[in-house]
This record gives C-alpha cells, sequence and structure tokens, in this order.
C-alpha cells in the first residue's frame, strides 16, 4: 500500500500552511518617544511658579522665561539653579538637571562707580549670561574693586566709560578693563539684579536656606549650547567634571573670566585628541577667537591629565 507521500506528484511541494495573524495581545513595539522636558521657573525676586519647554538654546530658554512672565527678554541677567539667591556656584551655565528648578533675575537699579586703576588687576571675574550680557562672578579679597562697597557680585556691566557693551563675550570684557591705563579714573556703569527685601544688602554668598538644599537628581542633564541645539546628555563623569573645574580655574586665573561651558568644550576637544600639539590645534579649529596664548594651552593640556590620573 503506498504512502499518502509517494502518491503525490514527483516534484510538487507540499504546501506551507499560511502564517498565522499576529496575536492581539501582542501589537508590534512602538518606537519609544521621549518625554516632553518641561521645567519649572520663578522670577528670583518672587512670583508665581511658570512651566517653560521647547527651548534649545539660552537666547530661546530666556525668551520662554520672558514670556511666561510677561517680561522682555533682555529684563533677564542670569539664572541659578535650585536658589533664588545671588549664588554664583549655582549659575546656569551649559547644563540643567531635568528636575533643576530655574530662577531668573531680572534688572534692578542702574549705578555708576568711578574706578581708579591703581594695580594691573581689578580683581574681578567676568562671565555673561550667552545672550548679551556680562556680569561680576567673582571679587577678589583686597583688590581694587573689593574695596569699593558700591560694586558687588551679580552685578551686570552695561557700559565702561560710557561706551556700552551689551552684545560683547566676557572675554572682552575682560581685555577692555586689562588695557585700561593704570592711575587714571574711569566709570563702570552696572546694573544690579532685582532683589526681595531678605535678599538686600547681601555683598557675598550667604548661608543655605532650604530652597537651597534641593539638588538635581536625573541622571540625565539638557546641555545648551551657544551654537547648535541642546541635547539630553548623560550626566558627566567624575573625570569630565573635575578636568572641566580646573580648566575653568585656569581660566579665571589667565584671562579674569569663568565659563563651565567653554571648560567642558575644551575638555570634550582634549578626548579626540593625544597631544599637546594636536590639542593646540584642535582649540583654534573650535575656539579660535580667544586666541590662547601657547604657555596657557599647555597648562590646560597637563590639567586635564592631572584630573584623569585624579579620577583613575
Amino acid at each position: 500500500m503506498e504512502s499518502a507521500a509517494a502518491r503525490e506528484a514527483p516534484g510538487a511541494e507540499a504546501p506551507r500552511p499560511p502564517a498565522p495573524p499576529p496575536s492581539p495581545s501582542e501589537p508590534p513595539a512602538a518606537p519609544r518617544a521621549r518625554p516632553r522636558l518641561v521645567f519649572r521657573t520663578q522670577l528670583a525676586h518672587g512670583s508665581p511658579t511658570g512651566k517653560i519647554e521647547g527651548f534649545t538654546n539660552v537666547r530661546e530658554l530666556y525668551a520662554k522665561i520672558a514670556e511666561a512672565f510677561g517680561i522682555a527678554p533682555t529684563e533677564i541677567l542670569f539664572c541659578t539653579l535650585n536658589s533664588h539667591k545671588v549664588d554664583m556656584q549655582k549659575l546656569l551655565g551649559g547644563q540643567i538637571g531635568l528636575e533643576d528648578f530655574i530662577f531668573a533675575h531680572v534688572r534692578g537699579e542702574t549705578k555708576e562707580v568711578e574706578v581708579t586703576k591703581t594695580e594691573d588687576a581689578l580683581g574681578l571675574t567676568i562671565t555673561d549670561n550667552g545672550a548679551g550680557y556680562a556680569f561680576i562672578k567673582r571679587i577678589k579679597e583686597g583688590s581694587i574693586i573689593n574695596r569699593i562697597e558700591a560694586v558687588c557680585v551679580g552685578d551686570s556691566i552695561e557700559a565702561i566709560n560710557d561706551q556700552s557693551i551689551v552684545g560683547c563675550r566676557h572675554y572682552e570684557v575682560a581685555k577692555m578693563l586689562r588695557e585700561l591705563p593704570k592711575s587714571q579714573p574711569f566709570t563702570l556703569r552696572l546694573v544690579r539684579p532685582k532683589r526681595a527685601f531678605d535678599m538686600i544688602g547681601q555683598r557675598s554668598r550667604s548661608s543655605k536656606c532650604p530652597m537651597d538644599a534641593k539638588v538635581t537628581s536625573g541622571r540625565e542633564t539638557l546641555r545648551l549650547r551657544s551654537g547648535g541645539a541642546a541635547t539630553v546628555e548623560e550626566v558627566p563623569s567624575e573625570f569630565e567634571e573635575e578636568a572641566s573645574r580646573r580648566v575653568d580655574d585656569l581660566l579665571e586665573s589667565y584671562m579674569g573670566i569663568r565659563d563651565p561651558e567653554l571648560a567642558s568644550t575644551m575638555v570634550e576637544t582634549s578626548k579626540k585628541t593625544v597631544s599637546v600639539q594636536e590639542f593646540a590645534r584642535h582649540l583654534d579649529s573650535v575656539l579660535g577667537e580667544f586666541a590662547f596664548p601657547d604657555e596657557f594651552v599647555v597648562e590646560v593640556w597637563a590639567a586635564i591629565g592631572e584630573a584623569r590620573e585624579a579620577c583613575g
């Protein structure tokens, strides 16, 4: 008796059963959508809480904050994270933690002070807000500026000898101040940030308050760039934080500025190079407008190497 297989025509293939339809309990996986990045914000001198989203750089961030509170973006001098006080340790730089609370410090009173440059250095560290305003980040103890009570950390420098510097970067302002002749008085027009009553009269960093206790808890941050779109990135590694801190210290001692974003960019550039000569060439291509002197580049390269060794 023939089997069923023997009765089939030679060369014919048995028909394949149709593939079963996908189980309704297992729908195809949809691409994972990134949640909207929404940040809470207040005016530092006091306001209701607003919410902002959809910004890709610092200028757009200021525009969103201004829109939330019905003010002009040019009213905002700088922002701090998780503290309403003029605390330069909490200044918004190139990165915002996804859980950070943003406080915007707006224009207050304008004042003019006369300064006589009796030494080469005034004792100022300058930074800027990335949107056209340079301001005072640090005043050195015992310096010329430290002896002028009217000048405070957080004051925006609006003009030098009636020449407006609005729109200048911090390193340009620092260069102007360094080049002022000695023994010749000059005038600074300053704008202080508007402050609540409990903040008036503070000249230096104060003790912590309950608002200061909040720190970022997310593992990701929104990195803002002066050129290009913002990106969500992992929190910087221990090496990146330590190297950036050391480079920022060098920026202050060599140039009289502090700029965490610039320091971070220099550390990122170093990771793509294997020698100080190659590092110098890359810095020229990326940050040529700073015209860093050779000895400064060597110091930066050494500081980054020391940070790498210290962090294992």
